[in-house]
């Protein structure tokens, strides 16, 4: 059996033609792509390359051989579970800023921002995409960093025959997971300001190494800045959101770095990306 799909036709007067118009095409109008969708791809591409990989392998990597250090070295009243995670996030401040710069270098130093864009032609919204599947990434490294400091802590007491110690509840988890999204923020706002991975890595060690022990150098010689340190330091107060050590002042001291540091920088960094020439 053959169905003939049915057609409109509308005729012109003599001399112009006819015109025909088919009721059943497609319209050709592109289709919004959801942002999840969006997140999900750029989730993809930031694993789907072999130093993604292997910057995600080392999350697993470093939470077990600091928990094995700390098993073999650390005094027995030190083996508590706060111990065994704070030691996992120690190197975990410096991946996961570094996956954050990658996630948005990559468009330009891999010279993929031209099909990017392309594709889709809103910058502001592929930049959003980034910034969630950054922070999306918080949520498996805060399970590995309490899930393996967990078993260290369990092995560790079991090994130094000691009762195990668990002094931390689900708010140390949150303030461990705000933090540590803090930092890959500043990785992000940094690889978009710069847009080049060397460079931007180089800017966040000097961000979270450097510039941290200068400023606790000067507060320690100049009584002045030891009480104006907690409201210029960024990292200072976010140190103290990972020991899950804020109150009072510390959270408005933290919402002013935040501000100045975070928030300032990347509307900047926006602008900059949306203005940009992409080759």
């Amino acid at each position: 059996m053959t169905t003939t799909a049915a057609r409109s036709t509308t005729s012109l007067p003599a001399g112009r033609g006819t015109v025909r118009k088919t009721a059943a095409e497609p319209s050709t109008a592109p289709r919004h792509i959801p942002l999840a969708r969006l997140v999900g791809v750029e989730l993809r591409k930031t694993f789907d390359t072999r130093s993604g990989l292997w910057l995600l392998a080392s999350l697993g990597i470093a939470a077990v051989l600091t928990t094995g250090a700390i098993v073999a070295w650390a005094p027995k009243e030190q083996l508590t579970s706060s111990e065994f995670t704070l030691a996992i996030g120690v190197p975990m401040t410096i991946i996961l800023p570094i996956i954050a710069v990658l996630s948005v270098t990559s468009e330009w130093s891999q010279r993929s921002g031209l099909a990017t864009f392309t594709l889709v032609p809103h910058r502001g919204r592929v930049l959003l995409a980034k910034a969630l599947a950054v922070v999306l990434v918080t949520v498996p490294a805060t399970l590995v960093a309490f899930g393996v400091g967990a078993a260290g802590n369990v092995a560790g007491s079991a090994l130094a025959d000691v009762p195990a110690v668990w002094d931390q509840d689900l708010v140390d988890v949150g303030y461990f997971a705000l933090g540590q999204t803090l930092l890959l923020l500043v990785g992000f706002v940094l690889g978009a300001l710069i847009r080049n991975s060397s460079g931007a890595i180089v800017a966040y060690m000097i961000y979270g190494f450097v510039a941290p022990g200068l400023l606790a150098f000067l507060a320690f010689n100049q009584a002045w800045f030891a009480d104006a340190r907690p409201w210029l330091d960024p990292k200072y107060n976010q140190d103290a959101l990972l020991r899950g050590d804020v109150a009072g002042d510390q959270w408005s001291q933290l919402a002013v770095t935040a501000f100045v540091w975070l928030v300032v920088p990347m509307v900047a960094a926006v602008v900059n990306v949306l203005r940009s020439e992409v080759k």
